[in-house]
């Protein structure tokens, strides 16, 4: 089982919408997650400004405007003569229109400013990874980030170091390192699972933390109505799908309604139409 952990969330502004510190006790490392608007302003705060001088790893977070996807983009940041760190990189990423999808960065450095190029490319390539295992988000990435070479201590001590960072990007609301697929091991024993059937779809899901997943080996209406969502059919179009209307893997979706849209091809009351076994709805179980 987890053990306990005890996070610190830091409003530097005052606000849960502006900068946030955040750290983990007996963790030399330190997490910001800064809105792209409040950049310019990091120089406010002493401390933020000398952490983002440093090197380490940043994530950039927001949604796909066609498909309504989450994107993350994670890279790395060295730190440089000038003076300039992670700032510097992510100033560049602010002015690049490729990159402008991205509402909030979310920075990992340390206490003592022990990244250097070896650990920094480590770390990105095995939060790519884990991010891609996930499977939730978008990776913007476009290319394959090296694993560099480090020592058995060392790997270690990263090791150890991405544990705790995974703990914080969770803690400040981002899934992107949960895997979706882990919902569906052993479904056959859930008694939470979900069924949406009719003579067009035969789907299963289940209700998570963050909204619905539809399983992998869901049946789906081949045709999608006109009154559909113009994201339902972005979803369609995106999924991997076989000629059989078959789901090949689990896909989150916002809520029961989008995900029984998705289903069925059709806007749907995901509440009233999904049920347990038993034939009962979203609803008649809450309200039981």
């Amino acid at each position: 089982m987890p053990k306990e952990k005890t996070i610190q969330l830091y409003l530097l502004d005052g606000s849960p919408k502006g900068i946030v510190k955040c750290s983990l006790s007996n963790w030399t490392g330190i997490a910001y997650k800064i809105p792209r608007t409040q950049l310019d302003e990091t120089n406010k705060n002493k401390n933020l400004s000398n952490y983002l001088t440093q090197s380490g790893i940043y994530m950039l977070f927001g949604t796909n405007d066609d498909t309504e996807e989450d994107i993350v983009y994670i890279g790395q940041a060295g730190a440089r003569n000038n003076g300039n760190g992670i700032l510097a990189r992510l100033q560049e990423h602010k002015r690049d229109e490729e990159k402008d999808y991205f509402t909030e960065a979310v920075i990992f450095t340390t206490a003592n400013n022990s990244f250097g190029p070896t650990e920094i490319s480590y770390l990105e390539n095995k939060f790519t990874s884990l991010a891609i295992k996930a499977n939730r988000y978008l990776i913007n990435n476009k290319n394959e980030p090296s694993l560099g070479n480090v020592t058995e201590e060392k790997e270690a001590e990263l090791e150890e170091f991405i544990d705790y960072a995974k703990i914080v990007v969770g803690a400040l609301g981002y899934k992107v390192f949960e895997p979706i697929n882990e919902i569906s091991k052993n479904n056959k024993k859930d008694d939470k699972l979900l069924y949406l059937k009719n003579t067009k779809a035969d789907a299963i899901g289940k209700q998570v933390a963050d909204g619905f997943v539809v399983l992998k080996g869901s049946k789906l209406s081949k045709n999608i109505v006109a009154s559909a969502r113009e994201s339902t059919r972005k979803y369609r179009k995106i999924a991997k799908i076989n000629k059989d209307f078959i789901l090949k893997q689990d896909i989150l979706f916002k809520s029961p309604s989008t995900a029984g849209e998705f289903v069925n091809g059709r806007p749907t009351n995901g509440r009233a139409e999904w049920k347990n076994k038993q034939g009962q709805s979203i609803n008649e179980i809450e309200n039981k």
